[in-house]
């Protein structure tokens, strides 16, 4: 056996010993013998160290292989005296209901609603945005899915106040104006007054631009007496007339006839034309007052014998027929 070997079965023999001894061991090596074989010494003595640790490692697998093998016995034992539908519960994962129920819901219930619902809030959307929409952003906007419903795409795109381009919708109004200066020149084509309620979506701010031009005087508003709507005139600033304060005095001062008789007179000594002919209205209603009769009363008609009775369970009805059996009697 050569000096290193001796020494290494020395070393690990003193490995038992406690750790000062093995302090002073090493100290005496290092002084005995060359530095070369203390880094063999050293060398061997970390495969040791290894050859421990790998050792130590199997050896804590191994145990705990053995008691996880135990605890599954046990559960399995445990689990077969469980029922079967207990443990179906217990494995089970629990469910997970969305946190966006309530929106999904709103969407199913428009995309179900009749086809003149699901236009309607296209429509209003598009008034409301005066923008060229794509059928995407209409579903973002407000959940209406064109693409998937063929009798909505139809029924907008051949709506009135639906403008298709071949790809986006718009509102269309009756009348495509968008300003003031606009408005006013349509409102000069209309001698004779155009509606309000067709203005009323020609742009979004149609209705202050109405109430402008006629604080300025460029229009007028008037209600019609027989639709009770308000119609736009135009006020012609070609012919403006100044009249006197006289003139107005005079104008308001005349007094008028009461009798209707007495006005056409008047208009025909001017060399007008009355529109009415009192005299003539009056004359034919007094003849129709002499020729009317009274219109003959209906005979009331009066149960009988020969009536056939369709409500024999309500004696009271047939009272009268049953006093005048009894007067016969």
């Amino acid at each position: 056996m050569s000096l290193s070997q001796s020494l290494l079965h020395f070393f690990w023999f003193s490995w038992g010993f406690p750790r000062v001894l093995q302090l002073i061991v090493m100290s005496l090596f290092a002084r005995l013998f060359p530095v070369h074989l203390m880094m063999a010494l050293q060398e061997s003595l970390a495969k040791f160290k290894k050859q421990q640790e790998k050792c130590q490692t199997t050896l804590t697998t191994i145990a705990a292989k053995q008691a996880a093998s135990k605890t599954t016995t046990t559960q399995k034992a445990n689990s077969s005296n469980v029922p079967s539908s207990v443990n179906s519960r217990s494995l089970a994962p629990p469910v997970k209901f969305s946190n966006d129920t309530e929106r999904l819901q709103h969407i199913n219930s428009i995309r179900k609603a009749p086809v003149g619902a699901q236009m309607k809030r296209v429509i209003d959307l598009l008034f409301e945005t005066r923008q060229a929409l794509t059928p995407e952003q209409i579903n973002e906007a407000c959940y209406v899915d064109m693409n998937a419903s063929k009798a909505v795409f139809d029924s907008l795109r051949n709506n009135l106040k639906v403008n298709y381009d071949g790809k986006c919708f718009s509102y269309k109004s009756k009348h495509d104006l968008k300003d003031k200066s606009q408005l006013l020149g349509l409102v000069r084509k209309f001698a004779e007054g155009i509606p309000i309620i067709d203005l009323k979506d020609a742009y979004p701010n149609v209705m202050d631009d109405l109430q402008t031009l006629k604080a300025a005087g460029q229009i007028w508003l008037l209600s019609n007496f027989d639709s009770q709507e308000d119609i736009a005139y135009p006020n012609d600033p070609k012919v403006p007339i100044k009249v006197d304060d006289d003139l107005k005095q005079l104008f308001r001062g005349i007094e008028l006839p009461r009798d209707m008789l007495d006005i056409e007179k008047d208009l025909q000594k001017n060399g007008m034309k009355p529109a009415t002919n009192t005299a003539k209205r009056r004359a034919a209603a007094q003849i129709q007052g002499i020729s009317s009769k009274p219109k003959p009363k209906k005979k009331k008609h009066e149960i009988s014998k020969r009536t056939k009775l369709t409500n024999a369970h309500l004696p009271e009805l047939f009272q009268s027929l049953a006093d005048k059996d009894k007067k016969k009697e």
